[in-house]
């Protein structure tokens, strides 16, 4: 079963980013590494080259893990939704019970920065979020109890 990974455009940049600095600078600088430590002589107690091998070898597999997710990426630009519903993309405004303001922006798993307010569209508020409209209230089940949130305005933008 394929398995979609929703990014915004912004979001599939630094993956992009992300990968071609690992495979066009860090890898090779690495590997000139491995290769100069492998020149003098024991690699058993050599920390240079032990050092080079596993980096690679995380290197490696951040590098798989990005392709995959890449591979997966399906792209969707906020500023080009028009919806009275909150969908992936939307940049919700919400208030509590406190009357406490909150923005959140919906965003793949890739790009969560919640210091930013950028949550998953996968999270607890995401999934509360998706298909509701403005004014709607949402109940959101968090470990600490519930969360009820009134949608007080719902945009799309870039």
């Amino acid at each position: 079963m394929e398995k979609k990974n929703y990014i915004t455009p912004l979001g599939h940049q630094k993956l992009l980013g992300e990968l071609n600095e690992l495979l066009k600078v860090e890898r090779p600088e690495v590997t000139k590494l491995v290769q100069w430590a492998a020149s003098n002589g024991d690699r058993s107690e050599n920390a240079d080259y032990l050092y080079g091998k596993k980096r690679l070898r995380e290197i490696d597999r951040r590098l798989r893990f990005l392709n995959k997710r890449l591979e997966e990426a399906v792209v969707i630009d906020p500023s080009t939704l028009k919806s009275e519903r909150v969908q992936f993309g939307a940049t919700v405004v919400l208030q509590d019970e406190n009357k406490v303001h909150k923005t959140f922006k919906i965003v793949g798993i890739d790009e969560v920065d919640t210091n930013r307010g950028q949550i998953s569209w996968q999270s607890p508020i995401g999934r509360a979020l998706l298909g509701k409209s403005l004014h709607d209230l949402i109940v959101v089940h968090t470990p600490s109890g519930e969360m009820n949130y009134e949608i007080l305005s719902i945009l799309y933008m870039t």
